[in-house]
């Protein structure tokens, strides 16, 4: 089967033609139809994600596909199934073997590409805000990278939880994109009063945080007493100060969260928000926004659009049916 494959540390991937996988006790094997691409691939080809796997490795977190095989013990699949996959890695090739506790039955009028994007950019949100900052209606959210990948769906996540939502991205086209997901107030990333826009909206009672840096400071002093900081990830390069007197002056409270440490560790919880969000696209109050779709001999160039912050929403491979 073909596969995209890191093969040194910080170089591009190589396409490969490697054995197709056998399914293990309790996994199953996925016909992969399209996968979705994180920023935390291009951490792991530079060597700097926080697991480091042995090389060759095949990267590819999130994937849509069908079962073509079970592996013993497996129960609750049938061969055949369309679904919705977490796999640890191996998502940018044709077949991946994922445990079948990761594996979540698709809607089926959800295209592909949707599907293969949507897990990890949605369910970060959503668990992020309504599972440890507990966003209330009325609320204030500001997002930062608030038209990337996992940004816009916190955009589209807390308006639809009823909260007042503050986009805050570079640029007005991307603005815009966050804008007709729900944000209420539109503003520049790297306005050099970012602070001061942020308090004569108000102050902020929940900070996404999925860029760190300089514009992650500056959100931060915006925001009110008892606030909750939700550290998302650090696209723009710098993990911003926190300083912990003011944590305390102010009863604000900061919670990490890492997607694949819940998988790992808090299935139930991964499970129950997917089945929620999946309700939600259902019933036509969400809509993933997929704003790149590459082949897989194309992989490296659909990592180029995250490292360059040049996609809108999610980047997404289409391996095709193997």
């Amino acid at each position: 089967m073909r596969a995209m494959r890191i093969e040194t540390l910080g170089e591009p991937l190589t396409l490969a033609e490697i054995p197709r996988p056998e399914p293990g006790p309790g996994e199953a094997l996925i016909a992969v139809r399209a996968c979705g691409v994180n920023f935390a691939d291009t951490l792991m080809v530079a060597g700097k994600y926080q697991e480091k796997p042995p090389l060759p490795l095949t990267p590819g977190l999130e994937v849509a596909g069908e079962v073509v095989a079970l592996g013993p013990g497996v129960t609750g699949l049938a061969i055949g199934a369309r679904v919705a996959a977490l796999p640890a890695s191996g998502g940018y090739a044709d077949y991946v073997a994922c445990p079948a506790e990761r594996c979540f039955p698709a809607p089926e009028a959800m295209p592909d590409a949707e599907v293969a994007g949507f897990l990890i950019a949605y369910g970060t949100s959503h668990v992020a805000l309504a599972h440890l900052a507990g966003l209330r209606p009325g609320e204030r959210l500001a997002v930062l990278g608030a038209a990337g990948g996992v940004g816009l769906t916190a955009v589209e996540i807390g308006a639809r939880m009823g909260a007042e939502v503050i986009a805050i991205a570079r640029g007005a086209e991307r603005l815009a994109i966050a804008g007709a997901a729900g944000a209420r107030h539109l503003v520049e990333a790297d306005a050099p009063d970012l602070r001061d826009r942020l308090r004569a909206l108000g102050g902020v009672d929940v900070l996404y945080d999925a860029v760190g840096g300089a514009p992650g400071e500056a959100a931060f002093r915006a925001c009110r007493p008892f606030a909750r900081i939700l550290p998302i990830g650090f696209a723009g390069g710098g993990v911003p100060d926190l300083p912990a007197n003011i944590l305390l002056v102010k009863n604000q409270s900061v919670h990490g969260l890492y997607f694949g440490g819940l998988v790992a560790h808090r299935p139930e919880i991964v499970a129950a928000s997917l089945g929620a969000l999946f309700a939600w696209y259902e019933r036509g109050w969400i809509r993933p926004h997929v704003s790149h779709v590459l082949p897989l001999a194309e992989a490296n160039a659909a990592l180029d659009l995250l490292r360059s912050r040049a996609a809108t929403g999610k980047v997404v491979i289409d391996t095709g049916a193997a």
